[in-house]
């Protein structure tokens, strides 16, 4: 069942589902948070002309899709020791470190995973902060489906999960972690694909001690297709939130 719940805080506002998706290829990961945040702001001003003005407006949405170079990524309230090693072997492995404003702990991004931006108005689509996420993972657990994987979530942590009620099998193929302000979203997802699960072995994945991480090629034994799970996902996230992707 998708959890649908509207708190919208904004009388003026034209809702739009309109939804502009964009796949940014393989990406520095500085570059794509700065490009977030400008189409953040871009959301965030328009809202606050419109709280004040008598006409109704549109506000538009986006959707990017993209992988990045070997990146560990930690949010506001994540612990530095959940990176389990020091700056010298970080370049070692071609990898860089980021502290940013998101939520959750610490993460991996890297070839071969599917790094997903829905920037939205949140009051576009009638969800709270906490029925957002619920739907982000919706659509991950519907898409894994169609690769005839069944996944779950895991009570007390967000992301998606498969086994997620046997403690000795648990293990997890996406993590969420997403920043919102004035009910606009920004961050997003990690869906593995085929993504090279050893540098996950470098840290504490999420700030859960003693859980795995999988990814799609592991559970099938073979190469996935990213473009076509890309594909997928916009399906997705067409139904669940009921967006117009174009």
């Amino acid at each position: 069942m998708l959890r649908n719940t509207y708190y919208g805080n904004n009388e003026n506002l034209k809702l739009n589902k309109k939804v502009t998706y964009k796949n940014i290829g393989l990406i520095d990961y500085k570059k794509a948070w700065d490009h977030q945040e400008s189409l953040f702001d871009e959301i965030v001003s328009l809202k606050e002309k419109t709280r004040k003005a008598e006409t109704k407006q549109q506000t538009p949405n986006y959707l990017l899709f993209c992988e990045h170079p070997h990146v560990y990524t930690i949010g506001k309230s994540g612990k530095q020791e959940n990176l389990l090693i020091g700056d010298e072997f970080l370049k070692s492995k071609g990898a860089s470190f980021y502290r940013i404003n998101r939520g959750g702990d610490i993460t991996y991004h890297g070839p071969g995973q599917i790094v997903g931006y829905p920037i939205l108005d949140l009051d576009n689509f009638g969800v709270s902060i906490k029925n957002y996420i619920y739907n982000l993972e919706e659509v991950i657990i519907r898409t894994l489906h169609h690769y005839d994987i069944v996944a779950t979530r895991l009570e007390g942590a967000t992301g998606v999960w498969l086994d997620a009620d046997n403690p000795l099998k648990a293990r997890k193929i996406c993590a969420i972690g997403v920043r919102t302000s004035h009910w606009v979203s920004m961050h997003g997802f990690a869906l593995n694909i085929n993504t090279n699960l050893d540098y996950f072995d470098y840290i504490v994945p999420c700030g859960i001690q003693g859980r795995s991480v999988t990814s799609l090629k592991q559970e099938l034994g073979k190469h996935v297709d990213i473009l076509q799970v890309q594909n997928v996902l916009k399906q997705e996230f067409h139904i669940v939130f009921g967006m117009n992707i174009s």
